[in-house]
């Protein structure tokens, strides 16, 4: 029997295994990853500073306790090279595979930004756990860290960092943070929260170039301002990894392009997680690639189920000023304050379709996904 190939080792690729694994014990699976195929929470990167965690206690388990729980081959520190619709087949570093249904759970990689300067080659991306490891390390001789991204994970390393001592700049090209998800107002009072903290703010602004200096580096904003600093960060964003997918011959647009059922414009492929595109939409977050997995599982299972999204509130661990949104593509922002934080509610002609929660308004969470669910 031709197995299922799944390749990834992300939280997409291991929850699609664990959820089809309770509807088929049978079908062989084959999980082929280019890391070592440990298991941990990519979404824990950005605290894990402030929980003492290092590389190696995020781990969850290993790649043989992994094929050993969910009862899958896994093939470790191997690249996939091509895949081949025509014949049913990948090519490996290492072999030629067969594969009955194929999954594509291959994530995103960060977006490098371009800088001039003879340092720039020397800015960390944390995108995985070899990642968080040499950015620990680095960490080590710095005081002063510089985040290039005033998006999500750009502002939870920022508060990370800042609660544990560090002097940190941020630096963003809109004129608030987060400026993609929540409206302005949620932006400047995160903005003024986390300056009370004693995050250095540089927006509307990017960075030109990153020199040595003769301690650490020099940054050069283009807005002519420049700041020493020892150590730099890149978190302006992800890009789906498609290089795979697109030599292969299918639907390519932000991502793989899929349908409900998260299948491909080639039969018997899919794609999951990061790497997928539905109806226009990435969605980068963990409960949108919980809900797919789900659904894929079933499909494969043969039991075809749509996914179907329900209100998924996207929480960004920013305790200096706690944040719950639920985005919305379409309709208009209204704002009012609470107490200690902020309310913004998203309608749509009179329906509500979103909402992004400040302070101490995110105990307001639950009553606002039943409305939406309603």
């Amino acid at each position: 029997m031709k197995p299922f190939i799944i390749i990834g080792s992300g939280l997409a690729a291991y929850t699609l295994a664990r959820e089809f694994r309770k509807l088929d014990k049978i079908q062989p699976i084959t999980l082929i990853t280019a890391d070592d195929g440990s298991s941990y929470s990519k979404p824990m990167l950005s605290n894990a500073l402030s929980k003492g965690k290092q590389a190696q206690d995020l781990v969850i388990a290993d790649a043989p306790t992994m094929a050993s729980q969910l009862e899958i081959n896994i093939i470790t520190n191997t690249r996939v090279t091509q895949i081949d619709p025509d014949h049913q087949q990948v090519t490996t570093t290492n072999a030629s595979l067969p594969y009955n249904k194929l999954i594509l759970a291959t994530g995103a990689n960060p977006i490098a930004p371009p800088i001039g300067g003879n340092a720039a080659g020397e800015t960390l991306q944390i995108n995985n756990l070899q990642d968080y490891g040499r950015f620990r390390e680095r960490l080590e001789n710095a005081r002063s860290i510089t985040i290039i991204g005033a998006g999500l994970i750009g502002c939870e390393f920022a508060n990370d960092l800042v609660a544990q001592g560090y002097q940190v700049h941020v630096i963003g090209m809109g004129s608030t943070p987060l400026d993609t998800l929540i409206p302005p107002a949620a932006g400047e009072a995160m903005q003024a929260a986390l300056a009370n903290i004693g995050i250095h703010w540089h927006l509307g602004t990017t960075v030109d170039a990153i020199d040595h200096a003769s301690k650490g580096y020099r940054v050069s904003l283009t807005n002519s301002k420049s700041f020493a600093t020892d150590l730099v960060i890149s978190a302006i964003g992800l890009r789906p990894e498609t290089i795979l997918a697109k030599a292969a011959g299918l639907d390519i647009q932000r991502g793989i392009v899929t349908n409900r059922y998260l299948q491909t414009s080639i039969e018997d492929i899919y794609a999951l997680g990061d790497c997928a595109e539905l109806e226009g939409q990435v969605l980068p977050f963990v409960m949108p690639l919980m809900t797919g997995a789900r659904a894929l599982a079933r499909t494969l299972a043969g039991n075809p189920e749509p996914v179907v999204y329900p209100a998924m509130p996207v929480i960004v661990k920013t305790p200096g000023f706690p944040l719950v949104i639920v985005p919305a593509s379409t309709g208009e922002w209204r704002c009012e304050p609470t107490a200690a934080g902020l309310r913004c509610l998203k309608f749509d002609a009179a329906q509500m379709v979103g909402f992004c929660l400040g302070g101490d308004a995110v105990s307001e969470k639950q009553s606002l996904v039943k409305q939406l669910q309603r």
